[in-house]
């Protein structure tokens, strides 16, 4: 068995082809075919059946796949933690969502870079349900995310804030005064969404969908500031989180009658090898928001 051979059977497992892996690779088909044959050869065992023009990992394959990749996720790690003698540190990558990138990390990443200025961040941004499949692709090593979603178990986790999403709108819209706004209330006003990979949004057409409402989605962005131009208007409204709403003192959050709340948290891969400056910013964002609370107590009860 070599690294190659794992190299060449974890990339078929993700692209279910041998020729899209081989491309991916930049070596031949052939190359990428026998790697795995000498792997089930060797090991005597059947690692992937066909299902038309797709590779589908067996259970035995499945198994194969997660120790596989674990070996490579500790190869990629251990040359990192040793590329300290170049001076070279490959940054952290995180993918965070637009709307919890302009309230959870920019005072964060403040303190952390003064406290650890050797370990660099490389932030990208991407819904919570794209985030977390390229957490589970490698292709980040943690994210931010909103944590309603189903598959949230697959990843190791820690909860940041309870939170819940409100109401938003201008001082000069007709509903600015209201204390609490309904389903059916909502309904009737042109609606800003987040972009379809937002976990927020699949709450939220859930809700109206349960009370028997279609939402009148006039846009859909993934930027915040954009957004709020839009609301300046007095004609529109979308959904933020309550924690958000002190950043933005021209908008007014409503609580909803019934609150939509939710948890937001980091997530990383349940399989792969954590390097110690990972560890150091996991540790060290745990206790930053036990220390500084991102939900004020008065808002954490507000709409119930």
């Amino acid at each position: 068995m070599t690294l190659n051979q794992l190299r060449y059977f974890c990339m078929a497992s993700r692209c279910h082809s041998i020729t899209k892996a081989a491309e991916e690779l930049y070596v031949t088909q052939p190359t990428v075919s026998v790697a795995i044959r000498d792997l089930e050869i060797e090991f005597g065992v059947s690692l992937f059946s066909r299902k038309g023009n797709q590779l589908i990992l067996t259970r035995e394959g499945e198994e194969f796949y997660q120790k596989a990749n674990y070996i490579l996720q500790y190869c990629n790690e251990l040359q990192a933690d040793y590329s300290n003698l170049s001076r070279v540190r490959p940054p952290i990558r995180i993918g965070i969502p637009p709307m919890l990138s302009t309230v959870f990390f920019p005072e964060l990443l403040l303190a952390f870079s003064e406290e650890h200025p050797e370990i660099a961040v490389s932030l990208e941004e991407y819904g919570s349900v794209r985030a977390c499949n390229l957490v589970q692709d490698d292709t980040l090593d943690l994210a931010l995310v909103n944590m309603e979603q189903y598959n949230i178990d697959k990843f190791h986790h820690a909860v940041l804030a309870d939170d819940q999403v409100v109401f938003c709108v201008a001082k000069n819209h007709p509903l600015a005064g209201r204390e609490v706004v309904s389903i059916q209330d909502m309904a009737k006003q042109p609606l800003i969404f987040f972009n379809a990979d937002s976990v927020q949004n699949q709450l939220l057409k859930l809700r109206f969908e349960l009370e028997g409402y279609t939402p009148n989605i006039i846009m859909r962005s993934s930027q915040i500031y954009t957004t709020l131009q839009f609301l300046k208007t007095g004609r529109y409204a979308c959904f933020l989180y309550s924690s958000m709403t002190d950043k933005f003192p021209e908008i007014i959050g409503i609580p909803m009658q019934t609150p939509i709340r939710v948890k937001i948290g980091m997530i990383w891969k349940k399989s792969r090898y954590i390097s110690s400056d990972m560890q150091t910013l996991i540790s060290f964002t745990k206790k930053y928001y036990q220390m500084h609370s991102l939900i004020p107590p008065d808002k954490k009860t507000s709409g119930d």
